[in-house]
């Protein structure tokens, strides 16, 4: 993996270690929403939601665009299907690397009998 990359994963997942910013994704997975409309569910001023989402559009997970005089935030799914690819990649490789385990530690079982 290319330094880039590595600093693209480490700040998504960074962005995603808040639970406030991990419910503003879950929220924009239903749909844009204004920053006015964020604040409603989490009970935060409209400038800690417009700090959640900076960190957010910072990594890539939410974009905002004009819409006449509101800014609405949207989920940027692409980000979240690279992210769960790259996880998936490592899954396969820890699962690897556990089954070659097992199979060495049967065979030293198996030696000792």
């Amino acid at each position: 993996m290319q330094e880039a990359e590595t600093q693209v994963l480490a700040r998504t997942f960074m962005a995603l270690a808040d639970p406030t910013r991990v419910a503003i994704v879950a929220r924009l997975a239903g749909g844009d929403a204004t920053v006015k409309e964020l604040t409603e569910p989490f009970h935060l001023t409209q400038q800690a939601i417009s700090r959640h989402l900076k960190v957010l559009e910072e990594a890539g997970l939410v974009s905002r665009r004009k819409k006449a005089q509101a800014r609405p935030a949207s989920l940027e799914v692409e980000r979240l299907v690279e992210v769960l690819a790259w996880i998936d990649s490592q899954r396969r490789e820890w699962i690897d690397r556990h089954n070659r385990l097992e199979q060495h530690l049967r065979r030293l079982a198996g030696e000792r009998r």
